[in-house]
């Protein structure tokens, strides 16, 4: 891929060992028999899909999780040979491609099963087709809502000279993340009236994610798919603590493009939203919502020399302002996410101050920020 961005002094940084460690302070915790699958979908939550999926395999990730079929090919492309499960629903079409890469896909509809066998038949497909079927336990989203309906798909998969590999079952919870329990116990409660209805169960039973590995350990199944911890970042956000530390993986920073003496009374940005209130130094930082930098961080700060600087004026599409303690040289550090001297900015200040998540920061990074790997 093309990164349009490298002659610009700003980049999203991964420290390739903070993702290690906290894969090895997983498999510490866990059963020996269940497996970890590093979630990397959404090019690795921003952080870059092949370079920490390549991580992950070396701190012992035995497969890994993507949303997207083409997810799956890259990392196929890439040389990963582990079992690879596409988390979204594929369309039945592509059934002979996913075959023949050895892709695991998740399916929720007897309609889906019907197809892609006709689409294997038709295309003399011989390799099996991996299928885990999703079950719908309250998340509302994909998957079989009733033991009737699972029944039908299950004796499908299990039918002699089946064209599908029936290889895992799974569900995924909504609250996992929430200290009261309540609607995660109900899901528990589905989950095992589903289940019941199968007499074998497939190599791979799983509802663990992040936040039910971390908080809810006796659900983990043989296989957890360990996602935004993965990276650092508590799934709960700051309403439970995690049982190790986090080390977060990801920093943004920038280098001042431009620095000027503003006087009183003149304004900045669009809107004039800010006028100074005295003489003060602004700088200018190369960074914008073109690059997932949010418009409505005007008002939140960066670190420069270690002091918080606010964000003055309105956040432009590719540069933003702020205002310095004083004068500043041009090309001087900026500290988006990461620490400088005893001041730290994490995605989840960013995200509580723009009312999400952490998860959408971290994600809408664009591509031309470019990525820069360290150990």
């Amino acid at each position: 891929m093309v990164v349009i961005g490298e002659h610009r002094h700003t980049q999203v940084k991964i420290d390739l060992q903070a993702i290690k460690h906290n894969i090895n302070e997983e498999m510490t915790r866990k059963d020996p028999l269940t497996e970890l699958w590093a979630v990397v979908k959404a090019n690795g939550y921003g952080h870059g899909i092949i370079q920490v999926a390549q991580a992950a395999k070396q701190a012992g990730a035995t497969g890994f999780c993507v949303a997207i079929l083409d997810e799956a090919l890259a990392l196929r492309a890439a040389g990963i040979t582990e079992p690879i499960l596409v988390l979204g629903i594929t369309e039945p079409e592509y059934a002979p491609l996913i075959a023949e890469k050895d892709i695991s896909v998740a399916v929720g509809s007897q309609e889906w099963l019907d197809q892609a066998k006709s689409i294997l038949a038709a295309n003399q497909v011989s390799a099996p087709l991996h299928v885990h079927l999703a079950l719908d336990t309250g998340m509302g989203r994909i998957g079989f809502q009733t033991p009737a309906e699972l029944s039908v798909a299950v004796k499908t998969l299990n039918t002699p000279a089946s064209p599908f590999d029936f290889e895992g079952v799974f569900t995924h919870f909504a609250t996992a993340d929430q200290a009261d329990d309540t609607y995660f116990e109900h899901q528990i409660d589905n989950w095992k009236q589903l289940i019941a209805v199968i007499d074998e169960l497939p190599r791979y039973v799983h509802v663990s994610n992040s936040a039910t590995s971390l908080w809810h350990q006796a659900c983990n199944g043989n296989m957890i798919r360990f996602g935004v911890a993965l990276y650092g970042l508590n799934p709960s956000g700051t309403e439970l603590t995690s049982p190790y530390r986090l080390h977060p993986a990801l920093s943004l920073t920038a280098q001042l493009s431009f620095v000027k003496k503003l006087a009183r009374g003149k304004s900045i940005s669009y809107g004039a939203t800010y006028t100074a209130a005295q003489d003060e130094w602004i700088g200018t930082v190369p960074i914008g919502y073109a690059d997932g930098y949010e418009r409505r961080l005007q008002g939140f700060h960066v670190l420069v020399d270690g002091e918080v600087c606010e964000i003055v004026g309105r956040v432009c599409m590719d540069q933003m302002m702020v205002r310095l303690p004083h004068e500043v040289p041009v090309g001087s550090t900026v500290t988006l996410v990461g620490t400088d001297g005893d001041q730290t900015i994490t995605l989840q200040d960013i995200a509580d101050y723009c009312g999400t998540i952490h998860y959408e920061i971290a994600c809408g990074l664009a591509p031309r920020l470019p990525r820069v790997y360290t150990e």
